[in-house]
């Protein structure tokens, strides 16, 4: 047996608490190395001798670690635990707080042994909104989406064509009017949570480069407008979210442009992280340029980085993140480039969050793995990159394996804790990437199998603008056509439709259900999901028709009891 890869921490992803009495547990081995851990458990102050004990279910297999886990009964509120570890080839120890032992009822019943947890305490528990867990988003890029008032069209701004290539400076006049015109389209499509792209007074037509965080930008409405925008929404059963960007503002904003005028004299110039002084003509380093004179987000001279340890950089940025919460009843932010300000920070953005709605949702902007942002007292979740990668990267590229796939997606969600993993934010191309569509070749079959896998993951789904049309596009800013409204209702329309349908119909399972994820003998990946339910769905993934015998309850490409290339069927069981 491999005792170097005998692994377990406790207070972590791999031990927390799931209420106050019970406790999820997980151990992780060497792959194909372990056939079987008992895990023993009591009370803190009960002798070793009364433990219980419970057999470890094999919850998935990643690169090269087995994963392990089982849930414990803690009656008084506190526990202590030990592991038996008996290997294939007949090895037989305790791993325990103090190291890896031989087993035997000494060490077994050594106290000292036992990782403990001195009690589970509500306050410490990490929590994300329940909601979440139901909820499908739609995302909006709102210059692209709908133009309902052609009165604050920008100057210069292009007919509405679908068929455009947009350039980085162009603008169509999409704004909040439009969202609100097509809010029963949104219901009638079925989403049920709305996720927007900035919409503050900015300059560009992304509007990350904010000017004012407190004003709604002219051309997309008013304040007035967005409060009818979110009251209609939640009229309709659909929560809202908007983007904010705390890492920098924009160079336009009132207090950059104090900085420049008045350099070091500037009462603002202790907002951002100046290097030298005059903050004018911005030299910027990956041009050869030299020192940069100012921190900024990448070496965008446009966007002047935020101190965000200044108190009052603090206090103005969470004035304003709960200034739409408690006037316009926003139910979530989405946080642009959060992983590049400071953790002190964002824990005291999230206490004044939660303080005014205690079900309020927190996504993070980070591409990497966050579990320093993700112990409960930061975010709820982040946008899931590095998981929904994955899944691009065997279905579109093919840079992986069916089986590389299912074990890289099962390493990911040990990363984090069930609530976390079901709090993530999943989406297979954004604002920021080229659009699922044009990745596939244009291939719809495809894109909506791949689309489909990642709605039986756990986490809570988003889908872009304009995918339920078939919207092609490439990077940045290709993916940012304007909408094309013709395709509403046509056949692709209706197969996103239908999928959003299954995915809120089995929201308790899907949602919050575990899953388990597998590649089967004629090579199908299995997405086992048991909850109030148990769902399988199969997908096709390789060039041969595959025979199978299924019932679906949704399915793609499965004919005559053959599951064709690009197919899926989900069924029970």
């Amino acid at each position: 047996m491999q005792l170097a890869a005998l692994r377990h921490q406790t207070e972590s992803e791999d031990c927390f608490a799931i209420d106050h009495s019970h406790v999820r547990v997980r151990f992780h081995s060497a792959k194909d190395d372990v056939e079987k851990i008992i895990i023993h458990y009591t009370d803190n102050y009960m002798p070793t001798q009364s433990d219980e004990s419970i057999e470890m279910k094999k919850v998935g297999v990643g690169q090269v670690s087995d994963h392990w886990a089982a849930t414990l009964k803690a009656p008084y509120h506190r526990i202590k635990y030990t592991f038996e570890v008996i290997g294939k080839d007949g090895s037989h120890k305790i791993v325990g707080d103090r190291g890896i032992s031989d087993f035997n009822e000494t060490n077994l019943n050594s106290d000292s042994s036992y990782f403990k947890l001195p009690y589970l305490h509500e306050i410490d528990m990490v929590k994300t909104p329940d909601w979440v867990k139901d909820t499908v988003w739609y995302q909006i890029f709102p210059e692209r989406f709908a133009n309902g008032d052609k009165s604050n069209d920008p100057a210069g701004t292009k007919a509405w064509n679908p068929e455009d290539h947009p350039g980085r400076e162009d603008f169509y006049g999409g704004d909040l009017q439009g969202v609100l015109d097509h809010l029963d389209y949104l219901q009638k499509l079925g989403i049920n949570g709305i996720y927007f792209c900035p919409v503050f007074k900015a300059s560009s037509n992304h509007k990350y480069d904010t000017i004012d965080y407190l004003q709604i930008d002219p051309t997309f409405g008013d304040k007035d407008l967005f409060a009818k925008v979110v009251n209609e929404a939640h009229k309709r059963g659909i929560k809202v979210m908007l983007d904010a960007v705390f890492n920098h503002l924009g160079d336009q904003s009132m207090q950059w442009q104090d900085v420049v005028k008045n350099g070091e004299k500037s009462r603002f110039k202790d907002w951002f992280h100046i290097n030298s002084y005059p903050v004018e003509p911005y030299r910027d380093p990956s041009k050869g340029e030299g020192e940069p004179n100012y921190e900024t987000f990448a070496f965008e001279k446009h966007m002047p980085k935020l101190n965000t340890a200044n108190p009052e950089v603090q206090d103005f940025l969470l004035e304003i993140a709960t200034y739409w919460v408690k006037y316009f009843d926003i139910d979530a932010w989405r946080l642009d480039v959060a992983n590049e300000v400071d953790h002190h920070f964002w824990k005291r953005f999230h206490d004044e969050l939660v303080k005014i709605k205690p079900e309020f949702y927190i996504v993070g902007e980070i591409w990497h793995s966050a579990r320093p942002w993700l112990n409960g007292d930061e975010f709820s979740g982040v946008m899931n990159y590095p998981y929904t990668l994955q899944i691009e990267d065997h279905f579109f590229s093919h840079k992986q394996t069916s089986q590389e796939l299912v074990e890289h997606l099962t390493d990911q969600l040990m990363l984090y804790r069930d609530m976390t993993n079901q709090a993530m934010m999943d989406m297979l191309d954004s604002h920021d990437t080229a659009r699922i569509l044009t990745v596939a070749n244009g291939n719809q079959d495809l894109a909506l199998q791949a689309l489909t896998f990642m709605f039986m993951q756990t986490g809570s789904p988003c889908i872009y603008y304009g995918t339920e049309m078939g919207m092609s596009g490439g990077n940045d800013p290709d993916c940012r056509k304007p909408m094309d409204w013709s395709k509403e209702d046509g056949p692709v329309w209706e197969r996103v439709h239908k999928l959003i349908e299954f995915r809120r119909k089995h929201s308790e399972t899907l949602g919050r259900g575990s899953v388990l994820l597998s590649v089967t003998k004629d090579r199908l990946i299995a997405v086992k999901r048991r909850g109030s339910e148990d769902l399988t769905a199969l997908f096709n993934t390789t060039e041969q028709d595959v025979k199978l015998d299924a019932d679906p309850l949704l399915g793609q490409n499965y004919e005559s009891g053959y599951l064709k290339p690009d197919g899926f069927v989900i069924v029970k069981g």
